[in-house]
């Protein structure tokens, strides 16, 4: 017989907000109207049968929030088996148990302890079991059930961003797309309208809408300006509960800009322009500034500007600068303040991009009138052509005039203008110029064949003023004259072997002139008169500039003659004709049989492999100037040995001696003992110099010493007799300077020099009667004294 256990669940209504449970087939529409009771019974087999009930119940519905100062009452728990004599124990696992819901483990109520937030954990899921006290067993097999946290409105719609950044151009359409916003609501979106969150725009119209369902901020204005203005905030509301009241909201701010767009044409903001330049501005010369005005920005801002018309088009243009959209007018090319002195132009300004589908708003172009007007400078004479070209007979005698050159002031004053050559390009003054009309002629006599061209540059300058000088190059070609004789191209010496026959060809001749005749070089080649009658050769003109030289006879001896000079007259074709005559040598050798030459008596011909006797000579006469050269150079070496000691003449005192040693400091006295002139008897008269080494030792003559009082001059003149007959004197003049200090002051000196010299100390009273000047002598002195005394 099976035995069947119940499990009763109990959900109560608690106050102030009910808990429920509901079936897991449909959901109620609301709280019930009475306790419900869940009975659960099983076997050991874990069958279930279900007691007076059409549906199973397992899960549970618990309101958020809870704000009751009591634990909010979730449920009881109830087994058929519980006699209520408490030897049942409940007991609850799962989500929370034991910290977020407790269960009473005798009567089987759960409570929850804290408040439920859903946002944060929306299920939970518990287990429930019923266990005898006293044995710790199961009672019943354990029910899972389900508390579900209900959902309340405590979350405010929340955008995504806290501010909006958007961007729509200008002149656009009603319902253009500018940015959608997005808000979201933590509640249940599947229970109620906690979560339906519809859109509203707080400020920003008439311009811009929202849709209410999607966030979507639209255009709501036709033809906004970006020039009248060009920012907006737009502020929009996002509200749960469907907009109903009572709903929680939250807003966002969008700042919305607007683009630009090429809608504005560009715009002179005057229509005459007035410049001035100067007649002498190079071209590319900027004259002056431009400017059209375009209230769009960016590349729909940007100009081009070009001259259209006027009576300037060749002689100016206009270039854009691209940082400031100014247009440059510059200078295109050379004016003339003496031709026209106004211009009038006409410069159109123009946007390179433009919208098609705002043309109807017009071109988009503008032009202004340009007046410029060109100064008068003083202009630099302007020469006739750019180049002259002249020609002249290299035959012209000097002050030959060759031709002018005109120049001009171009100013209104037309000042006079005189010429000059610049003598850096003609070093030579072989042509001048008549200052006055320009005139050229030469000054020396010209020669073609020297030089062709000469390259000159006249100067023309305004008398009036200086300053103002202009430069032409002149060219002159001077032309040939038939001045000079053809002559042989190259020396010729030829030979002719003994054993040759009549009419043999035995040498060609050519000729070169220096001469350039218009229809070219005809040379004639003959034997000399005196050389035509009698001659063993013959001359035979080919008739192309060159001739041959032919034997007359049959066989030659050069025992006989050895060598025949051969007079060759050659003359040109031109006028005045021109003749030379030039020597060919002709020497007579022995040859083979094929015609080689074996041996002349001429050595001209032979190469010898030695030196020649020329070259012998030179190489003696180098040889011994190289020779002199030596013993000169060692003569001067030996005579700078025995140069004397004395070298420079500031190395001046007693005994003048050079020596390459360091002397012996100050106490090197002997060499200059200043003592003397003060005590001529201290003189030692054994002692030696030092500074010089005598070739024989001799005694120094005594002299008698000089009195104290002694004039200077007795005591000099004695001291150069006495070094004049000194035999040990160095033999070479010697400059000795003596100075005597004089006799003394009465108070003699204050100088310690002689200080080592006396014997005791000396009294300084004295420097105390001479006044307060010596009052400081007189205390430092007097001071050591009667330090010593003590």
């Amino acid at each position: 017989m099976r035995t069947y256990r119940y499990f009763l669940l109990l959900f109560w209504v608690g106050q102030p907000y009910p808990t429920f449970s509901t079936p897991l087939s449909k959901r109620t529409s609301g709280f019930p109207a009475k306790k419900r009771t869940l009975e659960l019974s099983g076997n050991s087999k874990n069958e279930l049968s279900r007691s007076k009930r059409s549906w199973m119940w397992n899960q549970f519905f618990l309101l958020e929030e809870y704000t009751g100062s009591d634990y909010q009452y979730v449920g009881k728990l109830h087994s058929d088996q519980d006699r209520g004599d408490g030897s049942l124990k409940y007991i609850l696992s799962g989500d929370g148990a034991g910290d977020l819901f407790i269960i009473n483990e005798n009567t089987g109520d759960i409570q929850a302890t804290k408040r439920l937030d859903r946002e944060e954990k929306p299920v939970y899921i518990l287990r429930a079991q019923a266990i005898n006290r006293k044995t710790g067993r199961p009672v019943e097999p354990e029910s899972e059930f389900i508390i579900k946290i209900h959902d309340i409105n405590d979350n405010e719609p929340i955008f995504t961003k806290e501010v909006y950044t958007a961007t729509v151009p200008e002149m656009s359409d009603v319902g253009t797309f500018v940015v959608q916003v997005t808000a979201t609501d933590a509640d249940d979106p599947t229970y109620g309208n906690s979560a339906k969150v519809v859109y509203s725009i707080l400020q920003g119209q008439p311009y811009f809408s929202v849709e209410s369902e999607t966030g979507i901020i639209k255009t709501a204005l036709l033809n906004m300006d970006r020039e009248n203005r060009e920012q907006y905030q737009v502020v929009i509301q996002a509200k749960d509960m469907g907009g109903q009241m009572g709903g929680l909201s939250g807003t966002t701010t969008v700042n919305i800009t607007l683009t630009d767009v090429n809608d504005n044409p560009p715009r002179f903001p005057q229509s005459t322009y007035q410049f001035k330049t100067p007649e002498s501005s190079p071209p590319g010369t900027p004259i002056g500034r431009i400017k059209a005005s375009d209230a769009d920005v960016g590349e729909n801002a940007e100009i081009e500007y070009s001259i259209t018309e006027g009576e300037g088009l060749d002689m100016f243009d206009v270039i854009t600068d691209q940082e400031t959209q100014e247009g440059i007018i510059t200078v295109k090319k050379l004016l003339d303040f003496e031709k026209k002195k106004v211009y009038t132009l006409k410069v159109e300004a123009s946007n390179p991009h433009v919208e098609p589908r705002f043309l109807y708003l017009g071109p988009f172009k503008d032009s202004a009138t340009v007046r410029i007007m060109v100064e008068d400078v003083d202009e630099p004479p302007v020469f006739s052509k750019l180049a002259y070209i002249l020609q002249i007979r290299e035959d012209a005698q000097i002050n030959t005039t060759i031709g002018s050159v005109t120049a001009q002031d171009p100013d209104a004053a037309r000042n006079p203008v005189k010429y000059s050559v610049d003598r850096h390009t003609d070093m030579d003054r072989i042509f001048n110029i008549d200052s006055g009309n320009g005139s050229i002629f030469t000054s020396k006599l010209l020669d073609r064949e020297t030089l062709l061209w000469h390259n000159i540059t006249v100067i023309a300058t305004e008398i009036n003023n200086p300053k103002q000088s202009s430069r032409v190059p002149l060219y002159i070609k001077v032309l040939d004259v038939n001045d000079n004789p053809p002559e042989f191209a190259e020396f010729y010496e030829t030979f002719v072997c003994e054993k040759a026959k009549a009419d043999q060809l035995i040498q060609t001749l050519r000729a070169i002139d220096k001469d350039d005749p218009y229809s070219g070089h005809q040379f004639s080649f003959s034997l000399a008169p005196e050389a035509a009658s009698g001659s063993n050769f013959t001359i035979q003109d080919n008739k192309d500039n060159t001739a041959g030289i032919f034997t007359r006879k049959n066989g030659y001896n050069r025992h006989e003659m050895s060598t025949y000079l051969l007079p060759v007259v050659i003359a040109d074709n031109d006028y005045p004709v021109q003749s030379s005559t030039g020597t060919v040598t002709v020497r007579v050798c022995a040859c083979d049989h094929q015609g080689n030459m074996q041996s002349c008596h001429a050595e001209a011909l032979v190469h010898p492999t030695g030196l020649s006797t020329g070259a012998l000579i030179a190489i003696l006469l180098c040889i011994v100037t190289l020779l002199v050269t030596v013993v000169l150079f060692a003569a001067l070496r030996r005579q700078r040995k025995k140069e004397p000691l004395i070298i420079s003449k500031e190395d001046i005192r007693d005994n003048i001696v050079s020596y390459n040693d360091e002397g012996g400091g100050e106490e090197d006295t002997q060499a200059f003992d200043i003592g003397t002139l003060r005590n001529p008897e201290a003189i030692e008269d054994s002692k030696l110099r030092r500074d010089i080494v005598p070739e024989a030792l001799f005694l120094p003559r005594r002299t008698p010493a000089a009195r104290d009082n002694t004039d200077v001059r007795d005591f000099i003149n004695q001291r150069l007799k006495e070094n004049d007959t000194d035999p040990t004197a160095p033999p070479y003049d010697s400059l000795a300077t003596y100075a005597y200090e004089g006799a003394g002051s009465v108070a003699d000196s204050l100088s310690s020099l002689e200080s080592v010299t006396t014997d005791g100390d000396q009294d300084y009273d004295y420097l105390s009667d001479w006044g307060p000047r010596f009052k400081k002598l007189a205390d430092m002195y007097g001071g050591v004294d009667s330090d010593k005394d003590s």
